[in-house]
């Protein structure tokens, strides 16, 4: 907003532009239903998922709470009230942080590996039906370019 109290122009989207925003956020949207509906038929939700698997890319499972929001782009208050549900249902388990007095680390439970090894095949064959399969092999390289455009910071 300008200091003198006149609004900025608006640099509104042309037709194309805004058919192009309509569909991207339209296939988000339709992938992200689907994945989670597949999901859930397996008792997890689509953050349950995310935390598994990116806690699972450590080689012990273990993530402090604030390297592991950084990386799934979470709050840590977001993180850790999740994190509170999965480990009532035993998937990770808290523990304080050794380097680090009020940090703490999550680390994957044999419950959440377990869980993590059961699930994921099943979300592999959910985002090929959703997704991959749907796809020739350019439209693939070509989204997967846009994606890694667009995930690139500013």
């Amino acid at each position: 907003m300008s200091t003198n109290g006149a609004e900025p122009p608006v640099n509104w989207l042309s037709d194309d532009e805004e058919r192009a925003w309509r569909a991207y956020h339209r296939m988000v949207t339709a992938v992200q239903v689907g994945t989670a509906h597949d999901l859930a038929a397996l008792g997890l939700s689509e953050p349950d998922y995310e935390v598994l698997s990116t806690l699972s890319e450590r080689p012990d499972g273990t993530s402090t709470l604030h390297e592991q929001a950084a990386k799934m782009g979470w709050s840590r208050s977001r993180l850790s009230r999740h994190a509170s549900r999965m480990e009532t249902r035993e998937l990770i388990r808290r523990a304080p942080d050794p380097s680090d007095g009020r940090g703490c680390l999550l680390a994957l439970t044999p419950t959440g590996w377990d869980t993590l090894r059961g699930a994921a095949p099943l979300h592999v064959a959910s985002v090929r039906r959703h997704l991959i399969d749907r796809l020739d092999p350019e439209e693939l390289a070509a989204l997967g370019a846009i994606a890694r455009k667009l995930a690139a910071a500013p």
